[in-house]
């Protein structure tokens, strides 16, 4: 077996329409998300989720100097801000 004919049926190419087909969203299969992460999820900048976060609206855990957001806790804030 040559090295090219092996290449071609290990790699896979790029296809943008197959990515769409097959992700929902971006942010489906993570629970802990970093702050501009939380921003863009949230649709906010990442000062605003850090006045959030130091005012206490937003619970956060901390690891090695980085700030991680729980996606549930995110979804509730926003669901709690539809019934004001």
């Amino acid at each position: 077996m040559s090295e090219k004919s092996h290449y071609k049926k290990t790699t896979r190419l790029y296809n943008p329409k197959e990515k769409e087909e097959n992700s929902s969203g971006l942010f489906d299969n993570l629970i802990w998300l970093k702050t501009d992460e939380a921003a863009k999820y949230l649709r906010k900048s990442k000062n605003a989720i850090r006045i959030m976060v130091s005012r206490g609206h937003l619970p956060v855990k901390k690891f090695k100097r980085r700030l991680y957001f729980k996606r549930s806790d995110l979804d509730a804030l926003l669901n709690a801000s539809f019934y004001y």
